[in-house]
């Protein structure tokens, strides 16, 4: 049997190995269209490639996909996390856990990873050809004729992890075979604020800030970070991921409202206040952060009331108590466009889901031709979510319904 796997990425990579373990008498030729293979788990996690997330309940899991995560629930069946991590330590890579859920290897370098993957690779005797744009591909009795840009291959069955695409013409040889596309719309970027002041304090981050869209029903929460830009950090892309059709409907303008004191209530604030207020009644505002803001980010908030940093507490009027606890809960902030990261690209959007059976990832379209990875609608939130997605979709896939 001759398997072609189109795309030399985490899942492209993932659905060899898994095809040649379960099949080890078929020849399994990995085709990537570019020079780089394993570009994303290269530069993911800021170079230290973040394998997973230290979630091992699936139904919880399947809670962190905005799209595919009921479909996803049944796939996880057959390889969730658990097998993730054991899949890597019996093959010498440790992985740790971090504060935040997300597991890297405990070298923190994307390349023990990559080595692992390729070390596989060898030994199980996967070929991989680059620079080898698929064209197109047809179906033929019951054969696949693929074309490239100087020859046309033959294959038995065909497993694509080509990745997601920013543009619909990215799928037009996937339509083609007959297969529904869900518009592609990116996910996971950050927001930019070319009019806000807040602009000013790149680097500054907040623990646990909570955010929601005005005028919808977005909101998440989680640690956000100031940029050059904006904001970014997991309460922004978890936002970005979960809103991925609405803000692109609404053209990346809208304000967001942010509450600097995460879950925390007005009651809750107000007591806390009032309390600082009278023990320390001679205390200037400025050496009061009550709340544990980051200093610059607190003076940063008084400046924009207006209100005095020099001035003592018991001087802050009613009114100034009111406006501060107000901005500390409901700060609003206009966004105006959207930063995505090149490399580190997720497309909300891609092969419909109704067009795959979830328990074999073969293509209810065109048998014999199976999916793996982000070249299908599904996506999930930072942290580790969509290499899951992609390590469980490839061993499925690799299995060619066995």
């Amino acid at each position: 049997m001759d398997v072609v796997i189109i795309g030399g990425g985490a899942a492209g990579f993932f659905a060899a190995i898994s095809c040649k373990t379960h099949h080890p008498d078929y020849n399994v030729t990995i085709y990537e269209k570019t020079e780089k293979l394993l570009a994303k788990v290269k530069i993911s996690g800021g170079g230290r490639c973040n394998v997973t997330h230290a979630c091992f309940t699936n139904s919880q899991l399947a809670k962190y996909y905005p799209r595919g995560g009921k479909e996803l629930k049944k796939s996880f069946e057959q390889f969730n996390t658990n097998d993730t991590v054991n899949w890597y330590e019996s093959r010498g890579v440790q992985l740790k856990t971090e504060e935040d859920g997300r597991m890297f290897p405990v070298t923190d370098n994307s390349q023990t990873i990559i080595n692992c993957l390729n070390r596989e690779i060898d030994k199980l005797g996967v070929t991989i050809k680059m620079h080898q744009p698929i064209l197109s591909i047809e179906k033929e009795n019951n054969k696949f004729k693929l074309n490239l840009r100087d020859k046309t291959i033959i294959a038995d069955k065909v497993i694509i992890a080509s990745g997601g695409s920013p543009k619909e013409e990215g799928f037009e040889w996937l339509k083609r075979l007959g297969h529904s596309i869900e518009f592609p719309v990116p996910s996971l970027f950050t927001f930019n604020m070319p009019g806000e002041a807040i602009k000013e304090l790149p680097g500054v981050s907040v623990e646990n800030a909570s955010v929601r869209v005005r005028g919808t029903k977005l909101i998440t929460d989680g640690p956000l970070l100031i940029t050059h830009w904006g904001m970014s950090g997991p309460a922004i892309l978890k936002l970005s991921a979960w809103g991925a059709r609405i803000l692109k409907d609404l053209n990346y303008k809208f304000t967001i409202q942010v509450n600097w004191l995460g879950d925390m209530n007005e009651d809750k604030a107000r007591d806390i206040l009032t309390e600082e207020i009278r023990v320390h009644p001679k205390k200037k505002i400025s050496n009061s952060n009550v709340f544990k803001l980051p200093n610059r980010l607190y003076i940063f908030l008084l400046s924009k009331l207006g209100i005095h940093a020099e001035l003592n507490l018991g001087d802050m009027s009613k009114k100034n108590q009111n406006r501060f606890l107000n901005t500390l809960l409901n700060d609003e902030y206009k966004v105006e466009g959207k930063t995505t990261f090149k490399e580190e690209f997720v497309t909300c959007g891609g092969v419909s889901l109704s067009d795959v059976d979830m328990n074999t990832m073969e293509s209810k379209k065109c048998p014999g031709l199976y999916f793996a990875g982000e070249v299908l609608d599904m996506d999930g939130v930072t942290g580790g979510f969509n290499f899951q997605a992609a390590w469980t979709t490839g061993f499925i896939a690799g299995k060619l319904n066995h």
